[in-house]
């Protein structure tokens, strides 16, 4: 049976219910940690990216540039930070640049 919504809920409360009920949060973190990883990074870094994908608590970025993926393998703390900052809850553990 369908559960009934408290009349006093906020349309921000019935998406975090429809959300948990359906199981979409990952889907929705992925979306999430794609847009972060958009608007943190910048022109410069994403016309080298060619994929962001979230698997799990693992951010796999995929970039064109070499040199651009060993300057960004040194501080892969701080766009875990960033991006979790930036969610304002822990999605990201790890990123893996290929």
């Amino acid at each position: 049976m369908a559960k009934r919504l408290n009349n006093q809920s906020t349309v921000g409360d019935i998406l975090k219910q429809i959300i948990e009920v359906n199981k979409l949060q990952s889907g929705m973190d992925e979306i999430d940690v794609k847009d972060a990883w958009r608007n943190l990074m910048g022109n410069g870094v994403n016309s080298y990216t060619n994929n962001v994908v979230l698997k799990g608590s693992t951010l796999y970025v995929q970039l064109t540039s070499a040199v651009l993926r060993e300057e960004l393998s040194h501080g892969k703390s701080k766009i875990i930070k960033m991006i979790n900052e930036e969610l304002r809850r822990d999605v990201v553990k790890d990123v893996v640049l290929r």
